[in-house]
Order: C-alpha cells, then structure tokens, then sequence
C-alpha cells in the first residue's frame, strides 16, 4: 500500500500564515524522507484557519525543496479558472519537474460566494460547464489543440502531469471514469458513500490516453498518538474546528486541545463531533495501521491520503512518523528500489 499526504496549510492559533506555509515545506520534506509517495496541497481562499490559497506557486516551491516525491494540488478549482492557463501552469510544473507533477482538479466554490464572485471578476462561476472544461484541459495537457485556433499551452514537453478529479460524491467520479482519469474520493469531507461511489467509478472506467486501467485513492484525516489517550487529546483540537466551521465561526485559527476540553458544548454539538468522526480515523499506531488497511480494502484501493491537522506542528510531524513506522514505508520504498533495479 502507498500513503501519501494532504497537506491544508492550516493556522494555529498564535500563529501566522507565513508559520503556517514554513510548516507545509518543513513536512514535505520530512514525509519524503519518511517515505510516503505524494503531497497534495489544497486551495482556500478568504480564509484565516488555511493558508493554501494558490496551490500553483506552493507546488513549485515545494517541488523546489524535495526530491523525489510527487507533488500536486488537491486541488485546483477549475471552474473559476481558464482550462489553457491550467494547463500552462502545470505544464511549466513538469517541464521543471518531470514525473514529479499530479494536476488534481475539483469543482467546490473553495469559499463564500463573494470569494467566487471576486475569483471569477463579477462573472458567474462555470458550474455547468465542468466537463467541457475537464476536456478541454486534458486536450491542453495533451499538446493538442482542442478549439483548432493553432494554441497550444506550453512548454511543449516529454512528459505530462498526471491528471486527477477529486470529489465527496458520484458526479465527479461518473466524469473521471468517462475520460479515464484517476478518482481521488475525500472521505475528509463526506464519510458515507464512499465506496459506492468509488465501486461505480471501477465498473464504468474507460481507458484514455492517461490511464489504461483505473486510478483511485481516498482522503482521509488521521491523528496518531503513541497512546490512543494521546491521539483523542490531539483530535479533540480537530473536533472542534470542524464544528466551528460548520456553524461559521472558525474565527482566527485551530483550537489547542485546551481550548477544545474547556469548551462549553452543547448536547446537538456532542452528536455532530461523534457525526463527524465518520470522516477520521484516531488512535495508537496498530489501531490506525488496521483502520487504514480496512478503508483501503473498503475502497478497492492501494493507496490512502493522510490528512492530519493538530495545533501544534511537532505532534503533526509525530502523527505522519508514528504512521510511517507502523507500515514501515521506508522500508518497503527500499525494497521496491531494489527490485526496480534488479
């Protein structure tokens, strides 16, 4: 199994965006080593708690300050964008970095309406125009020339950026299946359906110019602790920033642990943070070991997306480590070397 990394750029409380966004590099470059196969980095905008609001430019800093890992975003709305750009932008990422480069596209609005509003210059958002856009980009990445207006995006290279639709429900993982791109399902934001909609996408994958068989993996957030006592203290920071953004009060940052025990929450609050923890998966190092292989397995999947977010940056990088240790990823990357080279 692979696991690999989504990293949200979140802000502590006390903290900045500029700490925030030193952190992100700090853990690309630790999960590296630590062996994990992908960082993925998000795109929010408006908002003080994330700091990740041009995946783009973070992508190449990142690719920049690593050395074999795969680095991409999860992921660029396309809606508010110009397919050409995107795919000049990602084009330009993998001539400077070849094989190296994931373009994950969503289609969420990635903040308020006056944010999409502002994004798009005062035009409406192209919603409804999602997989004209999906095609028209892949076309673009493809060194086609999709309106026969004689454009191209470029640089024109050997390579091309590896192409992924994300999504928390079936419309995206119907699209990813007709253009045979990979499926990323995030379980972090909707943790029901899941495998259903993943199981749609197997059956109904056509193969493309991108992939000959289907490509899945899932998100998903996770807390490892060296005690599951650790990981609930650690979570609990998490369980209340989730329920303070659905209620529209996530103010300036991620809660402490501190914050989260002190917190005085009502008995409607309890049953949306016990909702919640459908979408995560806490606990000591076996616990999340086997909880993971059994989302893998529940998902047909070989590859899991780690999504951890805790207040202070030590125990984050301690999460992804203790997760590391307990599949043993640098062991197995070493092994899968050699047998690449024998």
């Amino acid at each position: 199994m692979k696991l690999s990394v989504l990293d949200q750029s979140p802000v502590s409380r006390g903290n900045t965006p500029v700490d925030a966004l030193r952190e992100t590099t700090k853990l690309a470059q630790e999960t590296e080593k630590l062996g994990y196969h992908r960082f993925w980095v998000s795109e929010h905008h408006s908002t003080k708690s994330l700091a990740g609001s041009s995946p783009e430019v973070l992508i190449s800093h990142l690719a920049a300050n690593t050395n074999t890992m795969r680095i991409g975003s999860g992921g660029v709305l396309l809606p508010h964008y110009s397919p050409y750009k995107v795919a000049e932008n990602f084009r330009m990422l993998e001539t400077l970095n070849p094989n190296r480069i994931d373009l994950g596209l969503g289609r969420a609005p990635g903040g308020m309406p006056n944010v999409t509003k502002a994004l798009a210059g005062g035009n409406s958002m192209g919603m409804d125009r999602y997989l004209e856009q999906v095609n028209e980009l892949a076309s673009y990445l493809k060194g086609e020339d999709p309106h026969r207006m004689n454009v191209r995006a470029t640089p024109l290279g050997h390579t091309t950026p590896d192409m992924w639709l994300l999504g928390s429900s079936a419309a995206s993982s119907m699209m990813a299946a007709q253009r045979g791109l990979g499926y990323t399902f995030a379980h972090f934001i909707n943790g029901d359906g899941g495998a259903t909609v993943v199981d749609r996408y197997l059956n109904r994958f056509v193969p493309s110019e991108f992939n000959d068989t289907p490509k899945t993996n899932v998100a998903i957030f996770v807390i490892c602790g060296e005690t599951e006592e650790e990981a609930e203290y650690l979570a609990s920071s998490l369980d209340l920033a989730i329920l303070l953004i659905e209620q529209g009060k996530s103010g300036e940052g991620f809660p402490s642990p501190d914050e989260a025990h002190q917190f005085p929450y009502s008995v409607f609050d309890k049953e949306r943070i016990r909702e919640n923890r459908s979408r995560m998966i806490v606990g000591n190092p076996k616990q999340v070991k086997q909880q993971i292989e059994e989302l893998a397995s529940k998902y047909q999947t070989q590859e899991v997306i780690v999504n951890t977010i805790t207040h202070d940056f030590e125990s984050r990088l301690k999460s992804y480590r203790l997760i590391a240790e307990a599949f043993e990823l640098k062991e197995n990357a070493s092994l899968d070397k050699t047998n690449c080279n024998n």
